[in-house]
Protein backbone atom coordinates (compact mmCIF):
# COMPACT_ATOMS: atom_id res chain seq x y z
CA UNK A 1 0.00 0.00 0.00
CA UNK A 2 1.36 3.42 -0.98
CA UNK A 3 2.57 5.70 1.77
CA UNK A 4 1.08 9.18 2.14
CA UNK A 5 3.23 12.30 2.55
CA UNK A 6 1.75 15.63 3.63
CA UNK A 7 3.67 18.60 2.20
CA UNK A 8 3.19 21.83 4.18
CA UNK A 9 4.94 24.48 2.10
CA UNK A 10 3.83 27.97 1.03
CA UNK A 11 6.19 28.22 -1.97
CA UNK A 12 4.07 26.74 -4.75
CA UNK A 13 7.07 25.93 -6.97
CA UNK A 14 8.77 23.92 -4.24
CA UNK A 15 5.51 22.24 -3.25
CA UNK A 16 4.80 21.20 -6.85
CA UNK A 17 8.34 19.90 -7.31
CA UNK A 18 8.12 17.83 -4.13
CA UNK A 19 4.70 16.50 -5.12
CA UNK A 20 5.90 15.59 -8.62
CA UNK A 21 8.93 13.62 -7.43
CA UNK A 22 7.16 11.94 -4.53
CA UNK A 23 4.27 10.72 -6.67
CA UNK A 24 6.75 9.45 -9.25
CA UNK A 25 8.43 7.56 -6.39
CA UNK A 26 5.09 5.90 -5.59
CA UNK A 27 3.86 8.04 -2.68
CA UNK A 28 0.41 9.58 -2.33
CA UNK A 29 0.62 13.28 -1.48
CA UNK A 30 -1.43 16.13 -0.06
CA UNK A 31 -0.33 19.77 -0.08
CA UNK A 32 -1.10 22.61 2.32
CA UNK A 33 0.05 26.19 1.66
CA UNK A 34 -0.25 27.42 5.25
CA UNK A 35 0.16 26.01 8.73
CA UNK A 36 -3.51 26.08 9.64
CA UNK A 37 -4.53 24.08 6.59
CA UNK A 38 -1.61 21.77 7.25
CA UNK A 39 -2.93 20.89 10.71
CA UNK A 40 -6.41 20.29 9.27
CA UNK A 41 -5.10 17.99 6.53
CA UNK A 42 -2.95 16.15 9.04
CA UNK A 43 -6.02 15.42 11.18
CA UNK A 44 -8.03 14.37 8.12
CA UNK A 45 -5.56 12.17 6.24
CA UNK A 46 -3.25 10.87 9.00
CA UNK A 47 -0.21 10.82 6.69
CA UNK A 48 2.76 8.47 7.12
CA UNK A 49 5.22 11.39 6.99
CA UNK A 50 5.15 15.21 6.94
CA UNK A 51 7.47 17.56 5.05
CA UNK A 52 7.15 20.81 6.98
CA UNK A 53 8.41 24.31 6.18
CA UNK A 54 9.09 26.63 9.12
CA UNK A 55 8.22 30.06 7.69
CA UNK A 56 4.51 29.61 6.99
CA UNK A 57 1.49 31.94 6.95
CA UNK A 58 -1.37 31.55 9.46
CA UNK A 59 0.60 29.19 11.72
CA UNK A 60 4.39 28.76 11.68
CA UNK A 61 6.10 25.39 11.35
CA UNK A 62 7.05 25.19 15.02
CA UNK A 63 3.41 25.44 16.05
CA UNK A 64 2.39 22.91 13.42
CA UNK A 65 5.06 20.55 14.73
CA UNK A 66 3.70 20.95 18.28
CA UNK A 67 0.22 20.02 17.04
CA UNK A 68 1.55 16.96 15.23
CA UNK A 69 3.51 15.83 18.28
CA UNK A 70 0.44 16.20 20.50
CA UNK A 71 -1.34 13.79 18.15
CA UNK A 72 1.41 11.16 18.00
CA UNK A 73 4.78 10.19 16.57
CA UNK A 74 4.26 10.72 12.84
CA UNK A 75 7.70 11.33 11.26
CA UNK A 76 8.37 14.98 10.40
CA UNK A 77 11.16 16.34 8.20
CA UNK A 78 11.66 20.10 8.43
CA UNK A 79 12.27 22.02 5.18
CA UNK A 80 13.58 25.52 5.66
CA UNK A 81 15.86 28.22 4.32
CA UNK A 82 17.25 28.72 7.80
CA UNK A 83 20.57 26.94 8.08
CA UNK A 84 21.88 28.10 11.44
CA UNK A 85 22.91 25.42 13.90
CA UNK A 86 20.48 26.81 16.49
CA UNK A 87 17.52 26.27 14.15
CA UNK A 88 18.53 22.71 13.38
CA UNK A 89 19.02 21.88 17.05
CA UNK A 90 15.73 23.58 17.95
CA UNK A 91 13.84 21.59 15.33
CA UNK A 92 15.25 18.27 16.47
CA UNK A 93 14.70 19.08 20.14
CA UNK A 94 11.06 19.92 19.43
CA UNK A 95 10.51 16.50 17.91
CA UNK A 96 11.46 16.74 14.23
CA UNK A 97 12.97 13.56 12.81
CA UNK A 98 15.22 15.27 10.29
CA UNK A 99 16.08 18.73 8.96
CA UNK A 100 16.87 19.74 5.37
CA UNK A 101 18.06 23.21 4.41
CA UNK A 102 16.93 24.87 1.16
CA UNK A 103 18.01 24.79 -1.58
CA UNK A 104 18.09 21.00 -1.60
CA UNK A 105 18.56 18.17 -4.08
CA UNK A 106 15.47 16.03 -4.58
CA UNK A 107 17.49 12.84 -4.35
CA UNK A 108 18.61 13.88 -0.90
CA UNK A 109 15.00 14.53 0.13
CA UNK A 110 13.88 11.12 -1.18
CA UNK A 111 16.79 9.35 0.52
CA UNK A 112 16.00 11.01 3.83
CA UNK A 113 12.30 10.18 3.54
CA UNK A 114 13.10 6.50 3.02
CA UNK A 115 15.63 6.56 5.87
CA UNK A 116 13.13 8.14 8.28
CA UNK A 117 10.40 5.68 7.26
CA UNK A 118 12.78 2.75 7.74
CA UNK A 119 13.55 3.97 11.25
CA UNK A 120 9.90 4.54 12.12
CA UNK A 121 8.48 1.41 10.43
CA UNK A 122 11.44 -0.96 9.92
CA UNK A 123 9.36 -4.04 9.16
CA UNK A 124 7.49 -2.33 6.32
CA UNK A 125 10.56 -0.78 4.72
CA UNK A 126 12.87 -3.79 4.81
CA UNK A 127 13.81 -5.12 1.39
CA UNK A 128 11.99 -2.50 -0.69
CA UNK A 129 15.18 -1.57 -2.54
CA UNK A 130 16.75 -4.98 -3.08
CA UNK A 131 16.37 -7.22 -6.13
CA UNK A 132 17.79 -10.72 -6.57
CA UNK A 133 18.23 -12.80 -9.72
CA UNK A 134 20.43 -15.72 -10.67
CA UNK A 135 24.02 -14.77 -9.68
CA UNK A 136 22.95 -11.15 -9.23
CA UNK A 137 21.83 -8.96 -6.33
CA UNK A 138 21.09 -5.24 -6.69
CA UNK A 139 20.80 -3.48 -3.34
CA UNK A 140 19.83 0.18 -3.62
CA UNK A 141 19.66 0.65 0.16
CA UNK A 142 23.38 -0.04 0.54
CA UNK A 143 24.24 0.81 -3.10
CA UNK A 144 25.91 -2.56 -3.63
CA UNK A 145 26.01 -4.77 -6.70
CA UNK A 146 26.82 -8.43 -6.03
CA UNK A 147 27.75 -10.67 -8.96
CA UNK A 148 28.30 -14.40 -8.34
CA UNK A 149 28.65 -13.69 -4.64
CA UNK A 150 31.28 -11.00 -5.11
CA UNK A 151 30.73 -7.30 -4.61
CA UNK A 152 31.42 -5.29 -7.78
CA UNK A 153 32.25 -1.60 -7.50
CA UNK A 154 29.58 0.26 -9.42
CA UNK A 155 28.96 4.03 -9.66
CA UNK A 156 25.60 5.09 -8.14
CA UNK A 157 24.00 6.08 -11.43
CA UNK A 158 24.84 2.77 -13.09
CA UNK A 159 23.34 0.93 -10.13
CA UNK A 160 20.20 3.09 -10.21
CA UNK A 161 19.81 2.43 -13.94
CA UNK A 162 20.18 -1.33 -13.51
CA UNK A 163 17.78 -1.36 -10.56
CA UNK A 164 15.20 0.62 -12.53
CA UNK A 165 15.34 -1.78 -15.48
CA UNK A 166 15.34 -4.89 -13.30
CA UNK A 167 12.39 -3.59 -11.26
CA UNK A 168 10.21 -4.18 -14.31
CA UNK A 169 11.54 -7.35 -15.98
CA UNK A 170 10.91 -7.60 -19.73
CA UNK A 171 9.50 -4.08 -19.92
CA UNK A 172 11.06 -1.95 -22.66
CA UNK A 173 12.17 1.56 -21.68
CA UNK A 174 13.07 4.23 -24.21
CA UNK A 175 16.23 6.24 -23.66
CA UNK A 176 14.17 9.34 -22.90
CA UNK A 177 12.12 7.43 -20.33
CA UNK A 178 15.30 6.29 -18.61
CA UNK A 179 16.74 9.80 -18.63
CA UNK A 180 13.52 11.09 -17.14
CA UNK A 181 13.02 8.35 -14.56
CA UNK A 182 16.62 7.67 -13.51
CA UNK A 183 18.42 10.96 -14.07
CA UNK A 184 15.40 13.07 -13.19
CA UNK A 185 13.31 15.95 -14.49
CA UNK A 186 16.12 18.46 -14.01
CA UNK A 187 18.58 16.58 -16.24
CA UNK A 188 19.07 17.95 -19.74
CA UNK A 189 21.71 15.57 -21.06
CA UNK A 190 22.11 13.63 -24.28
CA UNK A 191 20.32 10.29 -24.62
CA UNK A 192 23.72 8.75 -25.43
CA UNK A 193 24.40 9.02 -21.70
CA UNK A 194 22.14 5.99 -21.29
CA UNK A 195 24.08 4.04 -23.93
CA UNK A 196 27.38 4.70 -22.15
CA UNK A 197 26.01 3.49 -18.81
CA UNK A 198 24.48 0.39 -20.40
CA UNK A 199 27.83 -0.42 -22.03
CA UNK A 200 29.62 -0.19 -18.69
CA UNK A 201 27.01 -2.37 -17.01
CA UNK A 202 27.34 -5.01 -19.71
CA UNK A 203 31.08 -5.15 -19.12
CA UNK A 204 30.37 -6.02 -15.49
CA UNK A 205 27.56 -8.49 -16.23
CA UNK A 206 28.81 -10.32 -19.33
CA UNK A 207 28.37 -14.09 -19.06
CA UNK A 208 27.01 -13.97 -15.51
CA UNK A 209 23.77 -15.85 -16.19
CA UNK A 210 21.69 -17.32 -19.00
CA UNK A 211 18.46 -16.59 -17.11
CA UNK A 212 18.54 -12.83 -17.62
CA UNK A 213 20.05 -10.34 -20.03
CA UNK A 214 20.47 -6.59 -20.40
CA UNK A 215 19.04 -6.38 -23.88
CA UNK A 216 18.89 -3.71 -26.56
CA UNK A 217 15.56 -3.35 -28.32
CA UNK A 218 16.65 -1.81 -31.59
CA UNK A 219 14.98 1.46 -32.47
CA UNK A 220 13.32 1.66 -29.05
CA UNK A 221 15.59 1.32 -26.03
CA UNK A 222 16.53 -1.28 -23.41
CA UNK A 223 15.04 -3.92 -21.17
CA UNK A 224 16.11 -6.33 -18.46
CA UNK A 225 15.03 -9.58 -20.07
CA UNK A 226 14.27 -12.52 -17.82
CA UNK A 227 13.82 -15.95 -19.37
CA UNK A 228 11.40 -18.53 -17.99
CA UNK A 229 12.42 -22.17 -17.87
Amino acid sequence: MARTVLIIEDDSNIAQLLQLYLEKEGFNTSVAKDGGTGVELFSTYHPDLVLLDIMLPVMDGWTVLENIRQAGETPVIMLTAKGEVEDRVSGLERGADDYIVKPFEMKEVLARIHAVLRRSCPDEETGEKKLSFDNLTINLDSYELTVKGQRVDTPPKELELLFHLASAPNRVFTRNQLLDEVWGFDYFGDSRTVDVHIKRLREKLEGVSERWNLKTVWGVGYKFEVTTD
